[in-house]
């Protein structure tokens, strides 16, 4: 007997990046972490991301758990792009080709599971930003990974559609700046360094 093909849903979901658009699927894609290429070069264990650069306005594309979110060149306009997209990632995942290639249970990257980094003060930074902040950026189609903390001030990378968003600047420092500073007093500056 033939088991029977997964039914995928997708949807699109407009992000406070503008050349962003986050698909989200009915299932996981990604088990743990996230992953994020840039150029169809970096995507050499990812036959879905190296299909979509096929499409000549893709720039980016970005994966994590149950979504994807593709950055796209000036001049393109989504209520174009979005609907081929959509309909193109539906069918990838319907025809049971491999979103990844390797190991089934494949982590992104493995500095992204981790939760502490054997400082206290670190730790603390680290589990503020998974509790207040990720889950917020995760909605918009993007992830905040804390990379140091130094003399005051916190460096985190910004992926996905967090990645040259023009609100991120804002949301940073009146928003994540200023929750990291009212609850660890240590923090006097959050800063987002380029992935």
């Amino acid at each position: 007997m033939i088991a029977p093909k997964k039914v995928w849903t997708v949807y699109a979901e407009s992000t406070p990046n503008p050349a962003t658009m986050k698909f989200v699927a009915s299932q996981f894609l990604l088990l743990e972490g996230h992953v994020e290429y840039t150029d169809p070069a970096q995507a050499a264990n990812c036959p879905l991301a190296r299909r979509l650069f096929e499409f000549s306005g893709v720039t980016g594309v970005f994966i994590m758990s149950n979504f994807v979110t593709i950055t796209k060149r000036e001049g393109i306009e989504w209520f174009e792009f979005m609907p081929i997209l959509r309909e193109f990632i539906k069918s990838y995942l319907g025809s049971g080709d491999p979103v990844f290639t390797g190991p089934a249970n494949q982590m992104a990257d493995a500095s992204i599971g981790r939760t502490t980094v054997g400082n206290e003060l670190e730790d603390r930074i680290i589990a503020t930003l998974d509790e207040y902040v990720k889950p917020a950026v995760e909605q918009d189609g993007g992830a905040i990974q804390f990379k140091s903390f130094e003399d005051g001030k916190v460096t985190v990378i910004l992926q996905g559609a967090c990645s040259g968003c023009p609100s991120s600047t804002m949301t940073l420092k009146s928003g994540i700046e200023q929750l990291l500073r009212t609850i660890i007093p240590e923090v006097k500056e959050v800063v987002a360094e380029a992935n």
